[in-house]
């Protein structure tokens, strides 16, 4: 049986009226009609979270529900898939080059965008430099804001520059009226009859708030249903829609998991406040591609394209230090050279330190475990401390090779050749594996004027650069002779 929750009815005749609450999960959307400490589905603790029963209804077959019994209007007919016609047209550019690469080429019509990160680091900055962009081409916006008057807005708009007729400003939080707008269009132009806005910015979705759900705005119904009903009002009409989130101490959007199920597109934003340099990540797109990376500047004017992330990368990088290596890592479609620092010390604590800034620290410990067996040389009396420079998070297999190469420059206290480049993925018996997009990887370091490349063995054959000198390696105990 379930929780019930009973309210007293005042309008109708002091009876009681009772409400079924089932309850789901936060990470994977499981269903429950009772609390549990563990979700069967996604093996996850505390993750369920209470919320109202969707409504059944015996009326109106043959018509969807929404979550509250509505019926939704419907005109949608099955189509051939040879009939469907596409053009470069259902893509509108921002004219932000590194906002289009993460997108996968522009915005798509119809499309919805989940948009996250940390308080401060330049959501809001960023999509009303794409409204700026889209208002002077004529396309029509509409900058939906719960947090901000619509004057704040224009004092941070003032900074941007000029905006064009098609962008309107609109402070609410009620989503009904929003919906609206959506539906009927908004009065762009005097004397014209209204549109419908082509592209929608909703800041932020914790904000808003429908007055069928009976939940304070930013807890789970309410952003689980607000969503839904924004998803489904731009799949109709064809309006792309940008939705901000903000997130949880962890890094992850603030509300149920299953919000970036629903969505077309999740970024988000990476960097410290207290740097200029912002990144901006695409973990889901479903029309482009996944992990694709642009990296912006913070300025006064707002955010600043960085068009040779590269060179960002390595700037400041000193020249003849142990446990400097140069690797190349691919975000998306993207190389970008990046510097892997080490530290190894005497440690001065029963058990070793193993910490890393910008790389999963489980692999650490992995590769550290590796070049202990496989090269004999005794680890366990040291400390290690990894960091990626400039403030980016890797994962990629691909800098196994690198993490290795630093981890043994810094114990032996020999410094590597400036001017060479290492990658490639470690196993665990010591083997050098081969790697997806060597031949990107090889051409960036030639443009940044690098010389050398060690590389795994298994990519010789698939890259050829006579400008660059190839340094196949096949094991780690090669990689320590050649070093």
């Amino acid at each position: 049986m379930g929780y019930e929750l009973i309210q007293e009815g005042k309008d109708n005749g002091g009876l009681m009226a009772k409400e079924k609450l089932i309850f789901f999960c936060k990470e994977c959307g499981y269903e429950s009609p009772k609390w549990m400490g563990q979700c069967p589905g996604c093996k996850e603790w505390n993750t369920f979270s209470e919320a109202p029963k969707a409504v059944k209804s015996s009326k109106g077959h043959g018509k969807s529900l929404d979550s509250f019994g509505a019926a939704i209007k419907s005109e949608s007919k099955p189509a051939r898939i040879n009939e469907i016609k596409t053009t470069k047209e259902d893509r509108y550019y921002t004219g932000i080059g590194e906002l289009d690469r993460v997108l996968g080429g522009g915005i798509v019509m119809g499309s919805l965008t989940l948009v996250g990160g940390d308080p401060g680091i330049g959501k809001s900055t960023l999509l009303l430099q794409m409204c700026h962009e889209l208002s002077k081409r004529n396309v029509r916006v509409l900058y939906v804001s719960g947090e901000e008057s619509l004057k704040q807005i224009k004092m941070r708009a003032d900074r941007i520059g000029e905006f064009g007729e098609s962008l309107l400003l609109m402070s609410e939080t009620c989503l009904d009226v929003v919906e609206e707008y959506m539906i009927s269009g908004c009065e762009y132009n005097a004397g014209e009859k209204q549109a419908v806005p082509q592209v929608m910015i909703i800041d932020s979705i914790q904000t808003v708030y429908k007055e069928s759900v009976e939940a304070a705005p930013g807890s789970v119904s309410q952003v689980r249903e607000c969503t839904a009903a924004i998803l489904r009002i731009a799949k109709q009409q064809g309006i792309s829609v940008f939705v901000v989130g903000h997130v949880t101490k962890e890094g992850a959007i603030a509300g149920p998991r299953m919000l970036e199920h629903m969505v077309d597109t999740v970024l988000y934003f990476e960097g410290d406040n207290a740097s200029s340099y912002r990144m901006l990540r695409a973990v889901k797109n479903r029309f482009g591609s996944t992990n694709e990376l642009g990296v912006f500047e913070m300025k006064e004017s707002g955010l600043e394209e960085v068009l040779n992330p590269s060179e960002y990368m390595l700037q400041g990088k000193p020249e003849g230090e142990p446990g400097s290596i140069v690797t190349c890592t691919m975000e998306g479609t993207r190389p970008i050279m990046v510097e892997i620092q080490a530290l190894v010390c005497q440690t001065n604590f029963n058990y070793p330190r193993r910490t890393s800034v910008g790389v999963d620290i489980n692999r650490i410990t992995l590769l550290m475990a590796v070049i202990e067996k496989r090269l004999g040389i005794h680890l366990s009396d040291y400390d290690a401390y990894v960091n990626i420079a400039g403030g980016l998070r890797a994962n990629e297999p691909a800098l196994d090779l690198a993490l290795v190469a630093a981890v043994l420059s810094s114990y032996r206290n020999r410094a590597i050749d400036d001017r060479m480049l290492i990658f490639g993925e470690v196993g665990l018996v010591g083997e050098v594996r081969g790697v997806a997009m060597a031949a990107k990887r090889i051409a960036e370091a030639h443009k940044m004027g690098y010389t050398t490349c060690i590389i795994p063995e298994a990519n010789m054959n698939a890259v050829s650069d006579p400008q660059v000198k190839l340094v196949g390696i096949r094991n780690i105990r090669e990689l320590g002779e050649f070093l």
